[in-house]
């Protein structure tokens, strides 16, 4: 009787293995979506693969960028300039983050033009965002945080809202 149990406990870890293993797989999401680089150095690939050449050398974590295709465990993403290529999904990862685009913003305290300025972050400075609705998102720089105006981000589709 306990040899049974022992065999059928066994079977139900398994299986439970099994399905922890396959949940990546069913949860890939589907591009167009936003992403980050996670690693200090990440090479842009002109193909899907390590036999490509590198076209470009990232040395900026937390980069925001797009992924337009899927090709296994590769990533054709778009970075901010617009520059597409391929990466490895192990360089990338799903926080969101984004980057001032234009001319230096306000990062108020709250979601309206009312609102006290916190902050100001020129072109080119990145940020995560942890929110995003009625065209205001939420800032993070290392700490110093505000909500800014979608339209003066990359790193978002426009009036996408997020929780």
């Amino acid at each position: 009787m306990l040899n049974r149990r022992m065999r059928i406990f066994g079977w139900i870890i398994l299986a439970l293995v099994a399905l922890g293993m396959a949940i990546p797989a069913f949860a890939q999401r589907k591009p167009p979506y936003f992403a980050s680089i996670a690693a200090d150095k990440a090479r842009m690939r002109t193909g899907p693969g390590r036999n490509y050449p590198a076209s470009w050398l990232y040395q900026r974590a937390d980069l925001p960028i797009k992924v337009i295709d899927i090709y296994g465990d590769w990533r054709k993403i778009e970075d901010p300039d617009g520059t597409q290529g391929w990466m490895q999904v192990n360089l990338l990862s799903d926080t969101r983050t984004a980057m001032v685009t234009g001319t230096v913003t306000e990062m108020r305290a709250a979601p309206n033009f009312n609102a006290r300025i916190n902050w100001r972050a020129a072109p080119g400075v990145v940020g995560r965002i942890r929110a995003c609705s009625g065209g205001w998102c939420w800032f993070d720089v290392r700490g110093r945080g505000g909500y800014v105006e979608q339209s003066h981000i990359w790193g978002t589709e426009p009036g996408e809202t997020l929780n």
